[in-house]
């Protein structure tokens, strides 16, 4: 992973900062367009202005500007987008996966690749080693496909598309041992895909679905609705908020077989109508927290990482008391330190900002404009010196500088337009 810390030689050439720090590049790139201010935290060090330090990955590596070294050349960063494409129903204006080699110094955006013929890519994952992507094709597309990555130029080339045996794929997630796709749909079911050696997917080995007792929300608890997958830190259990039966379930995933199998309890009840949608798993394994779509809010679960179960322990709200709109809850992340969380709200059109206390319930830190409108997805790139809220309404992915100690985010000033852009995937080929 990168570790990325820009040490300016002057504060007083704060010009000479904006145009270099972190400037975005894709097809069309704006400056923020809503009146985001730019905040830079910069560190007065005694080098000439045309100096700087990179720490990437530990050592120190001094260098002009304009100049990268071999090893920075071969550990670029590519940035992979999905999106909802024309023609779905939602408005959308996506041209397929979007490919971007992100500099590992300048961090500039730059396209490398459009795969303009795979519908609704909705979200993206990679494999363990990352030279492999997987995406799910969403509404009206009954598959998930498979792409080998170039470790070079980042580009993707097909490898080959298998059933998932309905449509509506919301997720994709590779287990642990790098030996299994995992797709859940709305309606309520779970694919469960083999991944050959090569990368590619073998036919579907399982197919888990349940029922149960809807929530009361009579268009949007309609059926059972899997809708994010996440395993455990030790890879033993996978959690499954079900935004249609208001529960989360809790599965492990027989890797000799290929199945699923419920575990003992198989769920625990969310309250009523508030959908559970996506989940985070704190690093160091004892909590879960679920972001709510419906009521907008995120449950804090205690979880046993030898007995799979979870115990709700707190429900805080993700818009401001202050906010008389309608919202819904859509993405979460957490930091690898454990110390903050964020959700996004689309609506209210934030990023909600949480400390993680000891006892694991969070606090609220504050409220971030995402610049845009109905942020279906937020996430942290590698180095987690930035946060991407990618804005669905508005067609754009708006960057955020993350503040180390206290978990706030600032907007960089910055803005990558993409059609309906719905997830942000970043690899790093070579460096796994």
């Amino acid at each position: 992973m990168w570790q990325l810390e820009f040490l300016f030689a002057n504060a007083t050439h704060n010009d000479w900062t904006r145009r270099h720090l972190i400037p975005v590049r894709a097809p069309r790139v704006s400056r923020n367009a809503l009146g985001g201010r730019r905040r830079e935290r910069i560190v007065p060090v005694h080098l000439n202005r045309r100096k700087f330090m990179v720490t990437v990955g530990g050592p120190l590596i001094t260098s002009a500007l304009g100049r990268r070294g071999a090893e920075a050349q071969s550990r670029a960063m590519f940035a992979y987008v999905g999106c909802f494409t024309k023609g779905d129903g939602r408005d959308s204006g996506g041209d397929g996966i979007g490919v971007f080699r992100v500099d590992p110094l300048s961090h500039r955006w730059t396209q490398v690749q459009r795969l303009a013929d795979i519908a609704n890519p909705n979200f993206l994952t990679l494999d363990r080693q990352q030279r492999y992507l997987y995406t799910a094709d969403g509404a009206n597309r009954e598959y998930a496909t498979a792409f080998s990555i170039n470790p070079r130029s980042g580009e993707l080339t097909i490898l080959n598309r298998q059933p998932t045996g309905r449509d509506g794929g919301l997720h994709v997630i590779v287990d642990p041992t790098n030996g299994y796709l995992l797709v859940p749909h709305n309606p309520g079911t779970i694919a469960v895909l083999p991944i050959r050696p090569d990368g590619s997917l073998a036919p579907m080995s399982d197919s888990a679905d349940w029922s149960g007792t809807l929530g009361p929300h009579r268009t949007e608890q309609t059926t059972p609705h899997p809708h994010h997958i996440q395993f455990d830190r030790r890879g033993r259990f996978l959690i499954v908020p079900d935004k249609g039966l208001d529960l989360v379930h809790v599965f492990t995933l027989d890797t000799a077989t290929g199945k699923l199998v419920a575990n003992k309890p198989p769920s625990v009840a969310a309250r009523s109508g508030s959908a559970p949608r996506h989940v985070v798993l704190h690093p160091a394994g004892r909590y879960a927290y679920v972001v709510n779509e419906l009521d907008s809010t995120v449950t804090t679960y205690r979880f046993d990482e030898d007995r799979g179960t979870l115990e709700p322990i707190q429900v805080i709200p993700t818009i401001p008391t202050t906010f008389t709109g309608n919202n819904t809850g859509a993405e979460i992340a957490v930091t690898r330190s454990g110390r903050f969380v964020y959700a996004s709200n689309r609506g209210h059109n934030s990023i909600a900002m949480f400390a993680v206390e000891k006892s694991g319930a969070l606090s609220h830190v504050g409220w971030e404009s995402t610049l845009g409108r109905t942020p279906r997805f937020i996430g942290l790139d590698p180095s987690e010196t930035f946060l991407y809220a990618a804005n669905q309404g508005s067609n754009t992915i708006v960057a955020f500088r993350v503040n180390q100690a206290s978990g706030a985010l600032s907007p960089t000033g910055y803005v990558v337009e993409v059609g309906t852009p719905t997830c942000v995937v970043f690899a790093t080929p070579g460096a796994v």
